[in-house]
């Protein structure tokens, strides 16, 4: 062998690099927290006052015992702490309240607890009959170090604890005095946490106000809400006429874009592509001489008429809504102005929105990637803040997904930083996950699928993926049957039950959901052809004025379904939908109840709008909070009320009588004199 070999293999290597004290000292772990978006990335969402329950698992190595607390705060306040509760497996659970809107933030934190280790041991040795002389002596010095840590009495109460361990007197009797439960009750709110493991970053929760959460939206052109057969409508005729919109139970009225409307290349009647003379034009091709998405329609009215209607409808308990629509004719003052924002083509045109083979040569979308995006950006942002000083609460927001995630992301955080109480809808029927990715960008609500999920496996499905995966945490759904531009097979060609039905649904499945009216109460089913979901004669183009006193009216169920839900908080959140079961796949029957206790509704929908539907519920009793005895279902919408007892129960739905049952339960209860009634 070489000297040089032997060198080599002697040679001391160098010692490794440590991470920095006490990093390497800290013993917990703390794993898998619930709830959190994209590991912290987006936060969850929640209304003022709501509960948020984490879950989580801590543990350390070895047998010593490990304490976990749930902190929490508004963001930049000061932090509020809560013990969590150990379950099976190394796993935790805690619950704080959040306060007022704006930001909260919580994070968890863990560590070896050297006291409650020490104490569980003495106690298991005195058990054993061990000597514990040298223990109590560990003791005194664990409760000194929790004295210097203490302030007011709980430091003389320590400083005495470590001197009676310490003290004269039989082993076993100074044992039992910190056996005693005093020392762990004190001891326990001065913990060593100068090696606690605590999350890298705080989790963070978006709080709203409770119209985020709870709502039922009503759609119309106030262009068609004119008394007066063949005028233009105004938004004072809107505002004269709110009490129909509050008399059906509704609490946002959102209306189309409201500003001027192009007159280049404007579309006719039922989306012709030369307009006669006297079309109005689509409303969401904005912009003409007299203003841009900063203006109203000068046959609307002005901004004055609308601060107007705003006051008009908060002095209704109602808000209005409106559309955010970033596109332009051409005839905005963009165009001219900023001709940069958008898409120039190679012969000197401007590129038209197109979804091929449709055309839609009166909206030219914007560019969002023109170099002079920053400009762009503060422009829609002023406008925006515009809107919100003339009284303006809630936007719906036209097709976010043909917009870039991070100008969504910048404009709802600086709008909601000065303005915390704004909401924006998402009108996006795109690919799921972008869906998702807007609202976890900040949409305070979106639409959903619902308009095409008809049958009982495609609802359960679908409300099972909302209201109980990950999905619920940042995703409010607002549900609507139809829209301006949806008008589904379903209701193509399932006439009034069909539309009775999906109200029911709509209102009861989900806490928000919208009509657009009157076309929804007065079923209007006509397509523009077959194979579409465009309405004949739609309003989109032109002025229709409607009697909405029409006998085929079905704003009877409307309003008594905004009743329910206006009365009953179960009706009023998603996150107690359960489903089940029935022997008759047409039958779907699910039900909510109210996180605070005492209200809870069961409902039964035949989901055929053709054929009467009949068989047996399959209830699951706990869910409702019902045990063996019999209890009383009364339907609110038709009526009736009906003894049950037992999961199974038999139920018949005619959907040319009433397609479906909104069951308030009412358990059963005893006087003092025992006498039998119903709450």
């Amino acid at each position: 062998m070489s000297t040089k070999a032997t060198s080599t293999r002697r040679r001391k290597a160098a010692a490794p690099a440590l991470p920095p004290d006490p990093d390497g000292r800290r013993r917990a772990v703390i794993e898998a927290v619930q709830p959190q978006i994209d590991g912290g990335r987006f936060p969850i969402c929640r209304v003022e006052g709501e509960g948020v329950t984490v879950r989580a698992d801590a543990f350390g190595d070895g047998h010593d015992v490990v304490r976990v607390q749930l902190l929490d705060r508004p963001a930049g306040g000061r932090w509020s702490v809560t013990e969590m509760t150990p379950l099976v497996n190394d796993a935790w659970t805690g619950e704080f309240r959040v306060g007022g809107v704006g930001e909260h933030e919580y994070t968890l934190r863990a560590w070896v607890d050297h006291f409650a280790t020490w104490l569980r041991g003495l106690g298991k040795k005195v058990d054993a009959g061990v000597d514990v002389s040298l223990e109590l002596r560990e003791g005194a010095l664990l409760l000194r170090d929790a004295a210097d840590r203490a302030d007011g009495t709980d430091r003389d109460v320590l400083t005495a604890l470590a001197k009676g361990l310490d003290g004269p007197g039989p082993a076993e009797e100074r044992a039992a005095a910190a056996l005693d439960g005093t020392a762990a009750a004190v001891a326990s709110r001065y913990p060593d946490l100068s090696l606690a493991t605590e999350l890298d970053r705080p989790l963070r929760v978006r709080v709203d106000r409770e119209r985020a959460r709870f709502s039922s939206w009503y759609e119309l052109f106030p262009r068609s809400w004119s008394p007066t057969e063949g005028a233009h409508g105004t938004l004072a005729d809107v505002a004269d006429q709110l009490d129909y919109v509050a008399g059906l139970g509704f609490n946002v009225v959102y209306l189309p874009p409201i500003h001027p409307i192009g007159a280049s290349h404007r579309k006719g009647r039922n989306n012709a592509v030369e307009a006669e003379p006297g079309d109005e034009g689509s409303p969401w091709a904005i912009g003409a001489a007299d203003g841009g998405h900063d203006a109203v329609h000068a046959s609307l009215g002005t901004r004055e008429d609308l601060r107007a209607l705003c006051d008009a409808a908060r002095g209704k308990g109602m808000e209005i809504a409106l559309d955010l629509a970033l596109q332009c004719s051409p005839d905005h003052p963009w165009v001219t102005e900023h001709p940069d924002w958008f898409i120039q083509r190679p012969d000197g045109s401007i590129q038209y929105a197109e979804n091929p083979p449709k055309k839609y040569q009166d909206i030219y979308p914007i560019n969002f990637e023109t170099d002079d995006w920053q400009a762009l950006w503060r422009a829609i942002h002023a406008v925006v803040v515009g809107w919100i000083g003339d009284g303006v609460r809630i936007f719906r927001v036209d097709n976010p997904h043909t917009k870039p995630f991070a100008f969504w992301e910048w404009l709802i955080r600086v709008v909601q930083e000065a303005h915390p109480d704004v909401l924006f809808l998402a009108e996006a029927f795109t690919r799921p996950k972008v869906m998702k990715r807007l609202a976890k960008l900040g949409f305070s609500q979106s639409y959903t699928y619902f308009a095409w999920r008809n049958t009982r496996y495609e609802l359960t499905e679908y409300f099972t993926e909302l209201t109980r995966t990950e999905q619920h945490e940042y995703f409010r759904p607002n549900v609507w049957p139809n829209t301006p531009d949806i008008l589904t097979e379903h209701l193509q060609h399932g006439g009034r039950p069909a539309f009775i039905s999906r109200a029911v649904l709509a209102g009861t499945l989900a806490a928000s959901y919208g009509i657009y009216g009157p076309a929804f109460e007065l079923c209007e089913g006509a397509a523009r052809e077959h194979g579409s979901e465009e309405y004949l004669d739609s309003e989109k183009y032109e002025i229709r004025r409607r009697d909405r006193d029409d006998p085929r009216s079905i704003a009877w169920l409307i309003r008594r379904v905004n009743e329910a839900r206006n009365t009953h908080p179960a009706l009023q959140t998603n996150a107690t939908l359960r489903f089940h079961g029935s022997d008759n796949d047409r039958l779907l029957v699910y039900s909510k109840t109210d996180p605070a206790g005492g209200d809870t509704v069961l409902c039964v929908v035949n989901v055929d709008p053709y054929n009467t539907a009949a068989g047996w519920t399959h209830l699951d009793l706990g869910a409702l909070g019902l045990g063996d005895e019999p209890f009383q279902v009364h339907d609110v919408l038709g009526g009736a009320r009906y003894l049950w007892q037992g999961p199974y129960n038999y139920v018949e739905l005619d959907p040319h009588v009433l397609p479906a049952h909104l069951f308030v339960i009412r358990h059963r209860a005893r006087t003092e004199n025992d006498f039998d009634y119903y709450l």
